[in-house]
């Protein structure tokens, strides 16, 4: 994708949502980044519900040690590898409260030495919690650079470094959010609804998938209404 195409795929996301939002629910760093932890593998609907409850006991390191592994356990059950989960955050919380003052560290390297931590959770809470331009990768955003040809890589950090380079300063701070919610409304993995795409026009991806077909009973419905 050449660079003026680049500027107006971005510039059009930006229009249609200005100011992106992440989908967890958080009340401090130190929240944020539990709960991107716990959503490896997970729905953000699924942290959410089980989150809740969690943070309204524990919202610090300290009380989330005092919970303890059991504690946290019973509450994020419902998440997928919630044993391996709980026994992270009690880790990751222990090493906030005894090596970084029970603070969130804002460098990448002193996040991903935390357990359950990797690369896509540090971008997530440096970005969303320190406005950093950080550009994290998942599923939807590996999908979308690839899929449109915007950065096409065949690894997430390729793909990251890719977007690094093509994505223009005014747009790197919300860049990954509106990837993310591109490839999760509109750029499906299954079935793109490329009829409702803002920048079908831009995008590589061929062929583009045709708006589905109204059932005959709606198409008439739908033709009765005054002014159709």
């Amino acid at each position: 994708m050449k660079q003026a195409e680049v500027f107006e795929f971005y510039q059009r996301l930006a229009e249609l949502n200005p100011e992106p939002q992440g989908e967890l629910e958080w009340v401090n760093p130190y929240t944020l980044l539990v709960a991107v932890a716990l959503s490896a593998q997970a729905t953000d609907i699924s942290v959410n519900l089980a989150t809740r409850g969690l943070f309204a006991l524990a919202s610090s390191p300290d009380a989330m040690i005092s919970l303890g592994e059991d504690g946290v356990r019973e509450h994020i059950r419902t998440i997928g590898l919630f044993n391996t989960k709980a026994r992270n955050v009690i880790a990751l919380s222990r090493i906030l409260v005894d090596e970084h003052g029970g603070t969130v560290p804002q460098s990448r390297d002193a996040l991903e030495l935390l357990p359950g931590v990797g690369r896509k959770t540090a971008n997530v809470v440096l970005n969303i919690a320190f406005g950093q331009q950080t550009i994290a990768v998942d599923t939807h955003v590996f999908r979308v650079a690839n899929r449109t040809g915007l950065a096409p890589g065949k690894a997430p950090l390729e793909v990251e470094l890719a977007l690094e380079r093509v994505t223009p300063d005014l747009f790197r701070r919300h860049a990954h959010h509106w990837l993310i919610l591109h490839g999760r409304y509109i750029c499906k993995a299954r079935k793109p609804e490329c009829w409702r795409c803002p920048v079908a026009d831009l995008c590589r991806y061929q062929p583009k998938t045709p708006a589905p077909k109204r059932s005959q009973p709606a198409a008439l419905e739908a033709a009765a209404k005054p002014g159709q």
